[in-house]
């Protein structure tokens, strides 16, 4: 799809990616055409301002999110976020994307989609400077099936543009795979439908998420 510049359309997709799985790359394909998106940015998260558990190394996400959006040059991976000490919010995030495209060129007007998943949205009233982001951006939800997303009432009662992202199930969660690899010798062992090969590789080269390793 080739659109003006000023056309533009923008989704930003940040996430843990630790490790990143199937299930986010069918959200980030589904959001590029079910949005006409030019691009799906990808943000791994540096310090993340509601999550206690320790994170594997930021190179590590960064790279496994690399590995698995090679081949699709509409996807690109962005680590703003780790290259930035303290916690990581969406709102700095956003206003810093913002502010750059328009220091490059004040004549782009891009359209910024917010892609979170339906617990995020239901949530997003807790969020640091909750109110502003919906200024900036339009929320692109994924809906599971027979679920529609429902905004907490904050939220509910503060204007938002919102959009609507079918989603099949898919039982994935990176949870559920660091559990996996804690207990098996190599990463081999995890079916395609739930990491890309060369995440996989990765994991194993790295021997990321093994018993004892910080998960």
């Amino acid at each position: 799809m080739t659109t003006s510049p000023a056309g533009r359309k923008v989704g930003l997709f940040g996430g843990s990616f630790d490790p990143v799985h199937q299930a986010h790359m069918a959200l980030a394909h589904h959001a590029l055409t079910h949005l006409h998106l030019d691009e799906v940015r990808w943000i791994p998260v540096g310090q993340p301002w509601q999550k206690t558990r320790q994170l594997a190394p930021a190179e590590h996400r960064v790279a496994m999110v690399r590995a698995a959006t090679e081949h699709e040059p509409r996807f690109v991976v962005d680590p703003l976020e780790t290259a930035r000490s303290g916690p990581s919010y969406t709102l700095d995030t956003v206003r810093a994307l913002q502010h750059g495209e328009s220091l490059a060129d004040p004549t782009l007007a891009s359209r910024w989609f917010l892609i979170i998943g339906q617990d995020q949205y239901a949530n997003l009233h807790t969020w640091h400077g909750w109110q502003e982001l919906t200024e900036r951006v339009t929320l692109a939800v994924a809906s599971r099936a027979g679920q529609p997303p429902r905004p907490g009432p904050e939220l509910a009662s503060h204007p938002h543009r919102m959009v609507v992202l079918p989603m099949p199930d898919m039982p994935v969660s990176s949870t559920d795979i660091r559990a996996r690899l804690a207990q098996k010798d190599a990463a081999q062992t995890l079916v395609p439908a739930m990491v890309s090969n060369a995440v996989a590789r990765y994991i194993d080269q790295h021997q990321l998420y093994a018993a004892g390793t910080p998960r």
